[in-house]
């Protein structure tokens, strides 16, 4: 029986949802086995999921610090208050100058290295014995100080910058929300189905506040990083080093496992775990 397994996780699924999924197309011995994910990803995010087997479950701990690799997408000009596209928006009408990937790589240098990021208003960390989400959904986030963690970012490159026009943006933000199964357990749903009526809403003022030819400029970014970097918090911070608003438009990780800095070179995976 395998220790471990590699998984592609979708656009649109939990983490359990793609790891009960591939217990479901497996022969009998994985039926009744424990299984655990060492590794959350959003469910709007897609890439390596790491699935630890029956013993190996014991061990989630050795693995949950390894290092990331991600290719992810800033869409500039909008903001919302998960830092990408499932959260209540907020668009920024200042925006007119166009960003290039010379502009963003020589302002972005400033991110590698020992880093303090914020952890997102809804993600899972816990502050005063309740997650951040819940803090958020409750409209109570700013009764409590939010904290940071300490991240290492090994390389950020922007690898392309284009433009997508407002009709796009809307077309593409709306098939990634509608891709998440509806939720219907309210304490799993960040406030009610992720708010979904209400985002859906916020998307139809967008498409309609201005020509759906209006022209939105993404980025996307390679993040080598250590464990627990969100990239949505980098896609904000990315936004406001230029002095825009910005949220992460999708999110892919690419490499799970152990990255070496060397001098010259940049850095090797000295260890990666594979499909």
């Amino acid at each position: 029986m395998k220790k471990y397994v590699v998984l592609d996780k979708n656009i649109g699924q939990t983490p359990l949802q793609c790891m009960e999924y591939w217990r479901s197309t497996q022969s009998e011995q994985y039926q009744n086995i424990p299984l655990t994910y060492a590794g959350r990803l959003d469910p709007l995010a897609s890439g390596k999921l790491l699935i630890l087997i029956g013993n190996e479950c014991k061990k989630k701990e050795e693995y949950l610090n390894l290092d990331k690799e991600y290719q992810f997408s800033v869409l500039f000009g909008m903001r919302s208050d998960t830092a990408d596209v499932m959260g209540r928006l907020t668009q920024d009408t200042s925006l007119v100058s166009p960003i290039t990937r010379k502009q963003l790589n020589k302002e972005t240098k400033s991110f590698i290295g020992n880093i303090e990021l914020p952890y997102p208003h809804f993600s899972s960390k816990t502050v005063q014995g309740k997650p951040l989400h819940t803090w958020a959904a409750e409209g109570r986030i700013g009764e409590i100080k939010i904290p940071t963690k300490c991240s290492t970012v090994y390389n950020l490159r922007c690898i392309d910058a284009y433009t997508e026009t407002r009709n796009d943006v809307y077309i593409q933000s709306l098939k990634n929300i509608n891709s998440i199964a509806e939720v219907t357990e309210l304490r799993k749903a960040l406030g009610n189905d992720f708010r979904r009526d209400d985002v859906r809403k916020d998307w139809d003022i967008f498409l309609n506040t201005g020509s759906k030819d209006d022209v939105f400029y993404i980025a996307t970014f390679t993040c080598i990083c250590s464990s627990g970097t969100y990239m949505r918090t980098l896609a904000e911070k990315i936004g406001e080093r230029i002095g825009v608003s910005s949220l992460a438009y999708s999110i892919n990780r690419t490499i799970i496992g152990k990255y070496k800095p060397l001098p010259f070179i940049g850095g090797i995976w000295c260890k990666q775990y594979r499909k």
